[in-house]
Protein backbone atom coordinates (compact mmCIF):
# COMPACT_ATOMS: atom_id res chain seq x y z
CA UNK A 1 0.00 0.00 0.00
CA UNK A 2 1.63 3.29 -1.31
CA UNK A 3 0.28 6.86 0.82
CA UNK A 4 1.51 10.02 -0.80
CA UNK A 5 2.89 12.87 2.03
CA UNK A 6 2.71 16.23 0.58
CA UNK A 7 5.36 18.41 2.30
CA UNK A 8 3.73 21.60 3.94
CA UNK A 9 6.85 23.79 3.40
CA UNK A 10 7.49 22.78 -0.69
CA UNK A 11 5.35 21.65 -3.07
CA UNK A 12 7.73 18.35 -3.11
CA UNK A 13 5.61 15.04 -2.27
CA UNK A 14 7.16 11.38 -0.67
CA UNK A 15 5.65 8.25 -1.85
CA UNK A 16 6.21 5.90 1.10
CA UNK A 17 5.46 1.77 1.16
CA UNK A 18 3.82 1.15 4.00
CA UNK A 19 4.22 -2.79 5.14
CA UNK A 20 1.12 -4.58 5.02
CA UNK A 21 0.69 -7.55 7.54
CA UNK A 22 -0.89 -10.71 7.18
CA UNK A 23 -1.91 -12.00 10.30
CA UNK A 24 -1.46 -16.05 10.28
CA UNK A 25 -5.17 -18.50 10.29
CA UNK A 26 -5.88 -19.40 13.65
CA UNK A 27 -5.85 -22.44 14.38
CA UNK A 28 -7.56 -25.04 16.06
CA UNK A 29 -7.24 -28.48 18.14
CA UNK A 30 -9.25 -31.15 17.34
CA UNK A 31 -10.35 -33.23 20.27
CA UNK A 32 -12.05 -36.40 21.34
CA UNK A 33 -14.18 -36.57 24.15
CA UNK A 34 -14.85 -39.94 26.56
CA UNK A 35 -17.52 -41.90 26.70
CA UNK A 36 -18.69 -45.21 28.16
CA UNK A 37 -19.66 -47.15 24.75
CA UNK A 38 -17.46 -46.32 22.27
CA UNK A 39 -14.84 -49.01 21.86
CA UNK A 40 -11.06 -48.66 22.20
CA UNK A 41 -10.30 -50.43 19.37
CA UNK A 42 -12.88 -47.70 17.54
CA UNK A 43 -11.15 -44.99 18.73
CA UNK A 44 -7.71 -46.32 17.34
CA UNK A 45 -9.38 -46.40 14.48
CA UNK A 46 -10.05 -43.37 13.87
CA UNK A 47 -6.83 -41.62 15.36
CA UNK A 48 -5.15 -43.82 12.23
CA UNK A 49 -7.63 -43.24 9.48
CA UNK A 50 -8.39 -39.68 10.14
CA UNK A 51 -5.61 -37.90 11.54
CA UNK A 52 -2.83 -40.64 10.15
CA UNK A 53 -1.80 -41.59 13.99
CA UNK A 54 0.63 -44.67 14.11
CA UNK A 55 -0.48 -47.21 16.30
CA UNK A 56 1.43 -46.49 19.37
CA UNK A 57 0.58 -42.66 18.70
CA UNK A 58 -2.96 -43.56 18.70
CA UNK A 59 -3.16 -45.75 21.20
CA UNK A 60 -1.51 -43.10 23.87
CA UNK A 61 -3.90 -40.76 22.84
CA UNK A 62 -6.74 -43.19 22.86
CA UNK A 63 -5.68 -43.90 26.74
CA UNK A 64 -5.39 -40.12 27.56
CA UNK A 65 -9.02 -39.92 26.22
CA UNK A 66 -10.10 -42.76 28.13
CA UNK A 67 -8.50 -41.20 31.55
CA UNK A 68 -8.88 -37.61 31.65
CA UNK A 69 -12.01 -37.57 29.55
CA UNK A 70 -10.31 -35.74 26.36
CA UNK A 71 -7.37 -36.01 24.21
CA UNK A 72 -6.01 -33.54 21.11
CA UNK A 73 -5.88 -35.70 18.09
CA UNK A 74 -3.82 -32.74 15.85
CA UNK A 75 -4.03 -28.78 15.29
CA UNK A 76 -4.91 -27.55 12.16
CA UNK A 77 -6.40 -24.22 10.75
CA UNK A 78 -10.11 -24.46 10.83
CA UNK A 79 -11.30 -25.83 7.58
CA UNK A 80 -9.20 -28.72 7.80
CA UNK A 81 -10.39 -28.90 11.40
CA UNK A 82 -13.81 -28.88 10.70
CA UNK A 83 -13.66 -31.45 7.73
CA UNK A 84 -11.63 -33.96 9.91
CA UNK A 85 -14.20 -33.43 13.06
CA UNK A 86 -16.92 -33.84 10.13
CA UNK A 87 -14.92 -37.08 9.28
CA UNK A 88 -15.40 -38.25 12.96
CA UNK A 89 -18.72 -37.92 13.85
CA UNK A 90 -19.96 -39.47 10.43
CA UNK A 91 -17.80 -42.61 10.84
CA UNK A 92 -19.42 -42.88 14.62
CA UNK A 93 -22.54 -42.35 13.28
CA UNK A 94 -22.61 -44.81 10.84
CA UNK A 95 -21.05 -47.28 13.40
CA UNK A 96 -23.56 -45.98 16.06
CA UNK A 97 -21.48 -45.09 18.66
CA UNK A 98 -21.53 -42.11 20.63
CA UNK A 99 -18.04 -40.29 20.40
CA UNK A 100 -17.76 -36.51 20.07
CA UNK A 101 -15.80 -34.57 18.49
CA UNK A 102 -15.24 -30.92 19.54
CA UNK A 103 -13.53 -28.06 18.32
CA UNK A 104 -10.91 -25.58 20.22
CA UNK A 105 -9.26 -22.59 19.04
CA UNK A 106 -5.78 -22.39 19.87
Amino acid sequence: MAIQFINQTSTETADVMLEERVMPPPFYQVVLLNDDFTPMDFVIEILSEVFGKNLDVATQIMLKIHTEGRGVCGIFAYDIANTKMDEVLKRAQAAEYPLQCVLEKM
